[in-house]
């Protein structure tokens, strides 16, 4: 089989759960990792092997890499996306994949690199989404009329103070839509297609004078026929679990995390419950954690050549609706992609 030398940037507390699948998974060595502060690209070694660097510019020019990983904050995406592009690294990038449209015509152009490119919306992968995509695409529920989702997670301020990068706008670039909610958002996309139109707001209601980005995103989706009610708040007392809601023609499909109802208009009830792909001894504990199952389809597509789901083209479509809706946001208008 062959093998990639594998390093890794950023190396908080999403590295964690990348450092524990590919210490795992067979064709991938984790060669080296990166961060800017050496007591965690150190501590990060120590765990799961390789050699630390303080930069990613110093781990490049030392190391012989095939696939880089990036793990950082928002805003360094997609410049240590493209340097490693430019050096004929392959990239799989943590969510989101941009910030802003710059960034965003940024990243498609590494469609042209000689590499691939992947990010990581791992919740395609759960188990519970599977079934909703097999059920929709086996007919029977009928045409789909519409769909609801909902995140209603708690974050306090220590959560952004101490990160040292959250709740700025110039480095996350939003926040529970960029941050906590787009994989919900991304599994609409996934269900019922590229999104028309989208009118949306969002306010700060229980962070002010600690974050000058969102946390709460409300939007209205126009799927050509189909539409969807989106709402995303960090203000909540608890995390819930995240809620998406299919209707359609004879049944309607409930998703809360892993586990799924299929109520049937003749009055029958399915159940089915799923187990989390990834324990949270892997890293940490947080619905959707199919990260082993996206990286290891990555570096399938890498040794195959086959196609992965999470390419560029693969999520153009959840990457623009993102950025309309922050648009239709803060300019007050309904946005048409």
């Amino acid at each position: 089989m062959e093998h990639f030398r594998v390093g890794l940037v950023g190396c908080g507390g999403i590295a964690q759960v990348h450092g524990a699948v590919l210490r795992d998974l067979e064709g991938a060595d984790l060669t080296a990792c990166a961060d800017i502060r050496p007591e965690r690209a150190h501590a990060f070694a120590e765990k799961f092997g390789g050699t630390p660097y303080d930069s990613l510019e110093a781990m490049l020019d030392a190391e012989h890499l095939d696939c880089l990983h990036i793990c950082t904050p928002h805003y360094l995406h997609t410049p240590m996306a493209r340097l490693a592009a430019e050096k004929g690294i392959h990239v799989f990038t943590e969510k989101p994949p941009v910030m802003d449209r710059a960034q965003w015509a940024d990243f498609q152009s590494l469609e042209q690199a000689p590499v691939r490119v992947g990010v990581c919306f791992q919740n395609r992968y759960n188990q519970s989404v599977q079934l909703l995509r097999h059920l929709l695409d086996s007919g029977r529920p009928g045409k789909l009329l519409g769909a609801r989702a909902f995140v209603t997670w708690k974050r306090e301020a220590p959560y952004y103070t101490e990160s040292g990068w959250r709740g700025s706008l110039a480095t996350e670039g939003g926040g529970v839509l960029i941050n906590q909610s787009i994989h919900t958002m991304d599994l609409l996309v996934r269900f019922l297609g590229r999104p028309r139109q989208v009118e949306a707001s969002m306010a700060n209601h229980h962070l002010k004078g600690v974050i000058e980005v969102e946390d709460t995103m409300e939007a209205y989706l126009d799927f050509g026929g189909p539409t969807a009610l989106f709402y995303a708040t960090t203000a909540y007392c608890a995390n819930s679990p995240v809620l998406v809601e299919l209707t359609c023609e004879h049944a309607t499909l409930r998703m809360e995390e892993q586990e799924v109802t299929v109520t049937w208009d003749d009055g029958e009830t399915q159940r089915h419950s799923f187990p989390e792909a990834q324990p949270a001894a892997q890293g940490k504990a947080y619905w959707g954690s199919s990260h082993g199952l996206c990286i290891s389809d990555f570096y399938h597509s890498l040794r195959t050549g086959a196609p992965f789901p999470n390419d560029i083209p693969g999520i153009r479509d959840t990457a623009e609706l993102m950025l309309a809706t922050y648009e239709s946001a803060r300019q007050n208008r309904v946005v048409t992609l």
